[in-house]
């Protein structure tokens, strides 16, 4: 009887398997550009004629993603810069 308890608690794994483990990966989300260019029901054909994309795109170039493609077509300039010298 006592030898078959110790054998049970013995084969009973304790503590979290992942210790030491990397994180599992978070996938990535949609940037701002593709949610404002689904909230507007355009698809990528549509793009370039959308003004309210363009203006979306002319607000927030510094700050959010934008392909370049687009940025190129509408021939807009982003200003790149980090840090206490970026103004």
């Amino acid at each position: 009887m006592q030898s078959d308890r110790n054998a049970t608690l013995m084969n009973r794994k304790r503590g979290n398997p992942n210790w030491g483990m990397p994180p599992a990966p978070i996938p990535a989300g949609p940037t701002e550009f593709e949610i404002v260019a689904k909230r507007l029901k355009l698809i990528p054909e549509m793009y370039s004629a959308s003004r309210e994309l363009r203006r979306w795109c002319y607000l927030n170039r510094n700050r959010c993603y934008v392909p370049e493609w687009l940025l190129k077509e509408w021939r807009m300039d982003v200003e790149i810069g980090y840090g206490k010298d970026a103004a």
